[in-house]
């Protein structure tokens, strides 16, 4: 078994980690495989490869010794400890030079901790975020390596020829940076698809609640909007859902309880935006509504007991239906300025030098959030990789100012109806926000100067020149 020579070995032969093992077999390599548990080693092995090139093993021993020096083992096990003791276990088996590959959804920090300790000891670690699901891991998934500099020569090749390929065949993975700066971007990609998600569901909401529109109108207006500026993944499966029925003729998705769940890569998004001071408010709606979905039962005593507006509209459909497309592209573009924002911050933070067009494109085929928006922010960052957030940028400005009607009057109609709509409202309070040269914030610190002594700047002074003032006088 020892002179196999397979190209990399792969450690987790879930949903994910046998899909990428047939994807890299079907590329050409040849890929020794090994699993907590026999049954899934022999399944893929002996039913599901295509060329016999994927070499099954029950010993960690014997899998380790079958791979190409400097070796390449990528993990494909449940986030935390899982890792770390796969890792463990690994190490006396190692050389000097050999690679490990976190291909989960690690938190960075954990990758950050990984690559320097393993590095100490002559190892190398990549973090790779990896996103695309079940068929993107099969087919071509998004890929975002970081860690190990060193380390990515040695993994380039196959990486790049296993990922998604856009536009003129280039890859969707390149190089993201330093320790754990991988799995961050595969976390801010995370918390940007719960904000398009979220703002999918709004606009069906509106759809159903507020124009009364059936699910077969529903589908074709999702079908139509994939054609245009809205295309991406996120709205084809929505039109797609929309019409699937079940046996007895009914539309499954009337059928799906109203309760959202999620694995945490979304709350790790929205708390690192607190602890970098990022204002990620629309990814933050999104994380809190769907906690707020999951307390269904509460939700159903609390509609017995209180009492919203009558839902009525008696406007034009149609344009409240355009109105609705520019508020979800409204809100999309202000998700995505506030996402590159955090991802400008922890740049700064942790000195990683990313390449954030770079990224853009990484994100344009094979991942969850894929869509031709995407080149929009590379062409943005292609203009001006200085730019200080995508909303200034020519293209969206423009977008954007073209929008605020419709996107206001959606709003509007959201609100009087009683209908929630966190991100799009959270979206355009930002926007007014962003927009506004002055905002209250003079009356917030002069209450924090007022009872903690905090200090404030003034309009006559510097920049950077701080004041305290003895607030209590005699009162009338």
């Amino acid at each position: 078994m020892n002179n196999i020579n397979a190209d990399i070995g792969l450690i987790g032969l879930g949903v994910m980690g046998s899909s990428l093992a047939l994807n890299m077999e079907s590329n050409g390599y040849t890929v020794a495989v090994h699993n907590r548990t026999s049954p899934q080693i022999n399944n893929i092995v002996n039913n599901r490869a295509k060329y016999n090139k994927i070499i099954g093993f029950e010993s960690l021993d014997d899998f380790v010794n079958s791979i190409k020096t400097p070796r390449k083992i990528m993990l494909m096990v449940v986030a935390g400890s899982v890792v770390d003791d796969y890792i463990q276990k690994l190490i006396p088996l190692l050389n000097q030079g050999d690679i490990i590959i976190d291909g989960g959804n690690s938190h960075y920090p954990d990758t950050s901790r990984r690559t320097e300790e393993l590095e100490s000891k002559g190892i190398q670690f990549v973090g790779a975020g990896v996103s695309g699901g079940e068929e993107g891991a099969l087919k071509g998934p998004s890929i975002m390596p970081g860690g190990s500099a060193s380390a990515w020569p040695e993994v380039k090749e196959i990486f790049q020829n296993i990922s998604a390929k856009v536009g003129d065949n280039e890859p969707c993975c390149d190089w993201i940076g330093e320790g754990g700066s991988g799995h961050f971007v595969k976390m801010v990609h995370n918390g940007i698809e719960y904000g398009d998600m979220q703002l999918i569901c709004e606009a069906y909401e509106i759809m159903k609640d507020v124009l009364g529109m059936t699910n077969d109108e529903m589908h074709e207006v999702f079908k139509e909007w994939n054609k245009g500026e809205l295309n991406s993944y996120l709205i084809e499966i929505t039109a797609d859902i929309l019409k699937f029925k079940e046996k007895d003729g009914s539309y499954l998705i009337d059928n799906i309880l109203d309760t959202a769940g999620e694995k945490g890569t979304g709350k790790w998004t929205a708390a690192v935006a607190l602890e970098l001071g990022a204002p990620l408010t629309l990814i933050g709606e999104a994380v809190f509504a769907r906690y707020l979905s999951s307390r269904k039962d509460e939700r159903v005593e609390a509609s017995a007991m209180f009492d919203g507006p009558p839902i009525k509209f008696d406007g034009d459909r149609e344009q409240t239906l355009k109105d609705i497309h520019d508020a979800l592209y409204a809100s999309k573009m202000v998700s995505y300025a506030q996402g590159y924002t955090l991802l400008s911050r922890a740049a700064k933070e942790f000195d990683w030098n990313l390449n954030y067009g770079a990224i853009a494109l990484m994100w344009r085929g094979g991942c969850i959030i894929r869509s031709v928006f995407l080149s929009k922010i590379k062409d943005a960052y292609d203009r001006n990789p200085d730019i200080k957030n995508l909303l200034l940028d020519p293209f969206f400005k423009d977008k954007i100012n073209k929008s605020q009607e419709g996107w206001r009057r959606v709003v509007s109609i959201a609100i009087s109806n009683g209908i929630s709509i966190p991100a799009m409202t959270s979206s355009l309070s930002y926007f007014d926000g962003y927009r506004n040269a002055r905002l209250p914030a003079n009356l917030l610190q002069a209450q924090r100067d007022y009872f903690g002594a905090h200090t404030y700047e003034r309009v006559d002074g510097k920049r950077g020149e701080f004041f305290h003032n003895e607030w209590i006088q005699d009162k009338d």
